[in-house]
């Protein structure tokens, strides 16, 4: 049986934080990004990180942040993984010293399938939907079956980009993920969700990754 995996991504508030716990998340994931309406201070994401229980992970993203930049951020947060949605080299990530994921948009003119490979030292690749003016957060989903042509093996996927309560199902059927990674879809406002949905979301991974074979 196999169980997918369930990232809460940029949040901001200790109520939304204990929210995501109790509806299932797997990871919570906090915004090093100052563009991002969903953007947190390393300081302030301290205070979050110091909120989350044992066996729940806690993740960092950043967007072209340099080697020190990233660093500062994981020190004072605390997270205990980092995400790079950026053009970051994949030497990059053999100096954080944490578990690390790389986010490739599907949907441009870039070579998904190279992009894939380039960075096949990842712990993870997630993959989200191309924009054109942001690196992530679109809300937008992109064509799932996009992910048939990647070659199997390599590092987990993770599924991104336009997820919600009402289609994740659909996806984990079409991608077969590692995990799920959601944001905007389980939100009332920018960078605060809402509890309901979280639970919706986190109902549907349940049911259609446990009957699964």
């Amino acid at each position: 049986m196999h169980r997918v995996r369930i990232k809460i991504c940029g949040l901001t508030t200790e109520a939304d934080v204990a929210d995501a716990v109790r509806a299932g998340a797997d990871a919570l994931g906090f915004v090093f990004v100052e563009a991002s309406p969903r953007c947190v201070s390393p300081e302030r994401a301290r205070d979050l990180v110091a909120q989350v229980p044992a066996f729940v992970s806690t993740v960092g993203l950043f967007v072209n942040a340099t080697a020190a930049e990233i660093a500062h951020a994981v020190e004072t947060s605390g997270v205990g993984c980092v995400q790079l949605h950026g053009d970051e080299p994949p030497e990059l990530g053999a100096t954080i010293g944490l578990p690390w994921v790389k986010a490739l948009r599907v949907g441009g003119s870039s070579d998904l399938a190279a992009e894939a490979a380039r960075y096949a030292h990842a712990n993870a690749l997630l993959f989200d939907t191309w924009d054109p003016d942001r690196a992530g957060g679109t809300g937008q989903k992109f064509d799932w079956s996009a992910l048939d042509a990647l070659p199997s093996g390599g590092p987990m996927r993770i599924l991104a980009g336009g997820l919600t309560p009402e289609n994740v199902a659909d996806a984990i059927r079409c991608v077969r993920p590692y995990a799920v990674d959601v944001s905007g879809g389980v939100e009332r406002a920018k960078g605060l969700k809402d509890a309901a949905r979280m639970e919706q979301f986190a109902r549907a991974v349940h049911h259609v990754s446990y009957s699964q074979p």
